[in-house]
């Protein structure tokens, strides 16, 4: 994945998880980084940030599960980048 593609999965991502919240976090303060937790997003927010994520790109996401953790944008950029087939994205 080169960079141009990996910057519009985060700016895909960040539009996500701010809808996911009702606009609460800006997608703009996702793309800085840092816990997307910090930041705002309640586990009302995670929770329709992973059923977005899931229905726009056929993953399965388990915020809880073994592996990385996923408290930041570019932990769910990886997620992605690992489990979506280029094409896809």
């Amino acid at each position: 994945m080169d960079t141009s593609d990996t910057t519009d999965l985060r700016g895909r991502l960040a539009d996500l998880v701010s809808e996911a919240t009702g606009g609460e976090v800006a997608a703009t303060d996702l793309l800085t980084g840092g816990s997307m937790v910090a930041l705002g997003v309640d586990s009302l927010g995670l929770l329709r940030m992973v059923d977005a994520i899931e229905s726009e790109y056929d993953v399965e996401v388990e915020l809880n599960g073994p592996g990385r953790p996923l408290d930041t944008l570019d932990d769910l950029v990886a997620l992605l980048t690992a489990a979506v087939p280029d094409d896809t994205r």
